[in-house]
């Protein structure tokens, strides 16, 4: 198979990551399904896509007849095996927790076509992974985007030791086509590139604060003004959930057993009080 024989792709999973990825492949031109097992999630995701949508219209990065054409490509749906029946790429966007993905990557697997290719989103779960919960490991992959995927250009695409170099060709030249830039990692480690360099950042933005040593603000404050981010740590965590930062170190402190990477006890409380950042209305931030 090549990259020519991709026409349909499935997204599973319908938050802002999977919802945003989707758009990306409905304007680049593939049949695109977007599958959540929550109604609700899927006209969140519509409303936010249209917003989305028209802004992008209003500063003529999109046309209009663009905007109604994507939104034609792209179908939203509760039953998973209809979004993935006649797929040719699927990616995973759901949440990070190692056993609901190997679930979801087994019923995939099942439902797919034998030919397609099963991504993950995911930064912090390896493909190698979950590929032993398919038959396809080698047809397995972490294609990784960033927030928001719409505005975000890197996008990274890393193989295992079983993931074939048609599968890792193919990925690499569909994130070409959806207008983004993609590095190959070809050796697997929790975190990848970007987020092994973001998080060394945010782990000491989080002992800066604890310490006492400057409150949240001034610390975002420092990175953009001093290191001339466009948005500082703790902005950012409110922006990505503070829910999935906790679950991404969570998920790498039980793979290396490393203390410091478990979760910051300030990080902790905010999870347990359900503070998930923007989405909630508070993280660090009050978003009212």
């Amino acid at each position: 198979m090549g990259i020519e024989n991709v026409r349909t792709v499935a997204v599973i999973g319908a938050g802002a990551m999977g919802a945003q990825i989707a758009m990306l492949c409905a304007l680049a031109g593939y049949k695109t399904y977007l599958q959540d097992i929550s109604e609700s999630s899927l006209q969140k995701a519509h409303e936010s896509l249209q917003f989305q949508l028209n802004r992008r219209v209003e500063k003529k990065r999109v046309t209009e007849t663009e905007s109604k054409m994507a939104f034609a490509r792209l179908h939203m749906m509760t039953d998973l095996s209809e979004a993935v029946k006649t797929a040719d790429f699927v990616i995973e966007a759901i949440v990070e927790k190692l056993d609901d993905k190997r679930e979801l990557f087994a019923k995939l697997d099942e439902l797919a076509p034998k030919h397609a290719i099963l991504a993950t989103n995911s930064s912090t779960i390896v493909n190698s992974m979950i590929a032993p919960f398919t038959k396809r490991p080698d047809k397995v992959c972490n294609i990784h985007f960033f927030n928001p995927p719409l505005k975000m250009d890197l996008v990274e695409v890393v193989t295992s030791g079983e993931t074939s170099e048609e599968t890792a060709e193919i990925a690499v030249e569909l994130v070409k086509r959806l207008g983004k830039t993609p590095i190959l990692l070809r050796k697997e480690i929790s975190g990848f590139v970007a987020n092994r360099l973001l998080g060394a950042m945010v782990r000491e933005a989080l002992h800066l604060l604890e310490q006492g040593i400057a409150t949240h603000e001034e610390i975002d404050l420092a990175a953009k003004e001093a290191l001339g981010h466009p948005i500082g740590p703790f902005a950012l965590m409110d922006m990505t959930g503070i829910d999935v930062n906790y679950y991404m170190q969570l998920q790498q402190y039980q793979e290396t057993g490393d203390p410091n990477l478990k979760p910051s006890r300030i990080i902790q409380q905010k999870f347990e009080k359900g503070e998930f950042g923007r989405k909630a209305g508070k993280g660090f931030y009050s978003y009212q």
